[in-house]
């Protein structure tokens, strides 16, 4: 009796179709549709960040279809975790799921999505474990949960699957596959529920601005966040700081704001977030001096509190069962703790001029942060308030710059999704320049900022080649904490170095546009080839060598494109690393041309090239239109009004509107900036002369404009 009763538990078990598991999608916005699965919790990534989608910019972009694909779509909530999967399509190539360094196509692998530092493998614990991810067919799946996040991309198979793959017998079929086919994007996410966005539009790139409009759109940085800053070491006095600053600018070298290491604080690790008296007897002096030279400060934090902090005796009631360094970890998602901390950084900060903060180590690792079963007032756990403390502080900070209407940009070791509009470009301490501008394509797919910051370097090579990718990227930094390194050091590349930091100053116009697209059109100013148009490369598996040990079922290595990424619309930018010589550049579809010469290099294929070491390759689209101002020491001042120089390349008539403002405030936001409407036609003759129509208005800081026809008939 007792075996039937076992068994009759057995087969009464309901068996579910895919149809009863359907996802029921209801439209958010133009191109944007919502499903629920279970019970979502309250904090979540999105609502931490706050978001608020630009409706007017999404409408803009047309209202796609639905993904008729996605339809068969899946959610269920089973052992106490939702459970959701999404179909594929042979071919398909996927991109996103987090700040991932090794590769840009994700097809094929397996990501546990957790805030972490990164440990060298792509494994989904990153400093942004942004769970979304972007397909070559013109669709975006977001999962919206503060919790761990597993995600089986094209790896898991099914035995009811549309699609199976074949069964094979590796005895006698040498093309036997040791990765069966998959069909399905498979995720777990540890909660009782979760929101699930779906974001279509025609092509890859119009999927990922969707995704950065519905999040606010992308962040506009102050003018002088797009310079240069150098961070200087640890504990750096204020005369040490001054007579950098003064070495600069002795020197010939672009300075826009300088960072401050733990030093400048009178205890750290865990911290008081006050000035240390004997090293900054009056930073209120130090601040201003600076500002007079149109330099602004940054300062580094972490968020974890010293019995030495006026904090700390307010703030403990409101703190975590953990401590970081002995220091306690206040719950931040409470407004009491935000007030507490505001109060302070205001007094000894913000009112005395300091432009921003680096954002330090609230990613991991484990053996320093909290454990996920650690407990706060808010009622949060430790896994909880890990994914979003990172997300939280910059949203935090970010909102008392607002309030004196006040421009910042930082640093930030954590992230996650809904950050597009936050001011802050992720940093960490790995160091390896190739996957450094690996981590730079991936950062355009998942709504974040990367840099590729320098260090130090082993040779005056490797040191030259560093600093030319940071001098293309979101925020070009030298990060001299720890060894005191500056441009010069190494004397034998120290002119190529500073050409190199000119032509990023030179470029301002072009960046600060390319950001303005970002903020009002949703497109990342640096992205992966992928999201270029008339660009095409077939992700290819190489099947890996039979090894006993290390490969013994000779598992493919997957190849990507991850050496080279767009900058703004028209720039190609192809980096070459320690001990290259040579390198291939892939070109997409249309007419591309030397940044230098203005020479016509390809159209749509493969080219080899040996540049040498002094510049960094760079090649634009065929109708490029490159805005330049002189070579400047340091960013323009909010009044100040340059002459431009327009770069043009190619043979076709073409134009751009070129966007700007006071470059600090966020008066823009009220409709305070202008655009020019700079383009080039042909005349009777065929010949092509520039036109520029400036907006006569103090939001526009260029009056003459100089234009450069770089192809001469090529």
């Amino acid at each position: 009796m007792r075996s039937f009763l076992l068994l009759s538990l057995v087969f009464s078990i309901p068996v579910l179709n895919a149809q009863d598991r359907s996802l029921r999608w209801e439209e958010e916005a133009p191109g944007i549709w919502k499903a629920v699965v279970g019970e979502p919790e309250k904090v979540t990534p999105l609502s931490i960040a706050g978001i608020q989608p630009k409706l007017s910019a999404l409408s803009s972009l047309g209202n796609p279809a639905f993904p008729e694909n996605l339809r068969q779509s899946t959610g269920e909530i089973f052992d106490a975790k939702a459970i959701l999967r999404f179909p594929l399509e042979r071919g398909e190539q996927l991109f996103g799921l987090g700040l991932n360094f090794k590769s840009v196509q994700q097809r094929g692998t397996i990501k546990e999505l957790q805030v972490d530092h990164y440990g060298e493998t792509d494994n989904g614990r990153s400093h942004a474990p942004v769970a979304f991810y972007v397909s070559d067919r013109g669709y975006g799946v977001l999962i919206n949960a503060a919790r761990r996040i597993k995600v089986y991309v094209g790896i898991a198979v099914r035995k009811d699957s549309k699609d199976p793959p074949p069964e094979m017998n590796r005895n006698t079929q040498p093309d036997w596959n040791p990765q069966p086919y998959s069909d399905a994007v498979e995720i777990v996410v540890q909660a009782p529920g979760t929101d699930i966005y779906l974001f279509a539009g025609k092509n890859a790139l119009e999927v990922v601005q969707r995704y950065n409009l519905f999040c606010g759109g992308g962040v506009l940085p102050p003018k002088w966040g797009l310079g240069f800053t150098q961070r200087t070491p640890t504990l750096y006095s204020d005369r040490q700081v001054m007579e950098e600053a003064d070495r600069f600018e002795q020197k010939g070298y672009p300075l826009s704001f300088i960072g401050l290491e733990p030093g400048w604080q009178s205890y750290s690790y865990p911290n008081s977030f006050v000035w240390d008296k004997g090293r900054f007897p009056d930073p209120g002096k130090l601040v201003k001096q600076l500002l007079d030279k149109n330099i602004r400060i940054n300062l580094w934090i972490n968020p974890y509190v010293s019995s030495h902090s006026p904090l700390y005796s307010d703030i403990l009631p409101y703190t975590g069962s953990h401590t970081v360094w002995a220091g306690v970890v206040p719950d931040i998602t409470l407004p009491v703790v935000q007030d507490l901390y505001k109060g302070l950084f205001y007094k000894q900060h913000l009112d005395i001029g300091v432009s921003g903060y680096k954002i330090d180590e609230t990613d991991g690792y484990d053996v320093w942060l909290w454990p996920d079963g650690a407990r706060f007032p808010s009622g949060l756990s430790g896994e909880q308030m890990r994914q979003i403390y990172g997300l939280q502080f910059q949203k935090m900070t970010d909102k008392w710059f607002r309030e004196k209407n006040q421009r910042t940009y930082g640093l930030t070791r954590a992230s996650n999704s809904g950050a597009s509009s936050l001011p802050y470009v992720i940093y960490n301490d790995y160091y390896n320049h190739r996957d450094f501008i690996t981590a730079l394509c991936n950062s355009s797919f998942i709504g974040v900022l990367w840099t590729p910051e320098a260090r130090s370097s082993k040779s005056a090579e490797e040191w030259l080649r560093r600093m030319q990718t940071v001098c293309f990227s979101p925020m070009a930094m030298l990060n001299a904490w720890a060894d005191g390194t500056q441009p010069w050091t190494f004397p034998e590349v120290a002119k190529e170095v500073k050409e190199v930091m000119l032509l990023r100053m030179q470029l301002l116009p072009y960046l600060y546009n390319a950001f303005a697209q970002y903020h009002f059109e949703g497109k990342p100013p640096v992205r992966a080839m992928n999201l270029e148009e008339g660009f095409f490369y077939e992700t290819k598996l190489q099947k890996g060598d039979l090894n006993s040990t290390e490969n013994p079922y000779e598992m493919a290595v997957q190849q990507d494109v991850k050496d080279q990424y767009m900058l703004g619309d028209y720039i190609l930018v192809a980096p070459l690393f320690a001990g290259e010589t040579r390198r291939s550049v892939i070109l997409p579809k249309g007419n591309w041309y030397d940044f230098y010469s203005g020479k016509l290099v390809g159209n749509g294929n493969v080219i080899e090239i040996n540049p040498g070491l002094s510049k960094i390759p760079l090649f634009v689209k065929e109708g490029g239109i490159i805005p330049m101002i002189p070579p400047l020491l340091h960013t323009p001042e909010k009044n100040d009004v340059l002459p431009l120089t327009v770069r043009y390349y190619g043979s076709v008539e073409n134009s751009i509107s070129l966007y700007d403002d006071d470059g600090d405030t966020f008066d823009y936001e009220k409709g305070d900036y202008a655009r020019a409407v700079l383009s080039v036609k042909k005349n009777r003759r065929g010949e092509l002369r520039g036109f520029a129509e400036l907006p006569k208005t103090k939001s526009f800081h260029y009056n003459k404009v100089n234009w450069v026809f770089m192809t001469n008939g090529e």
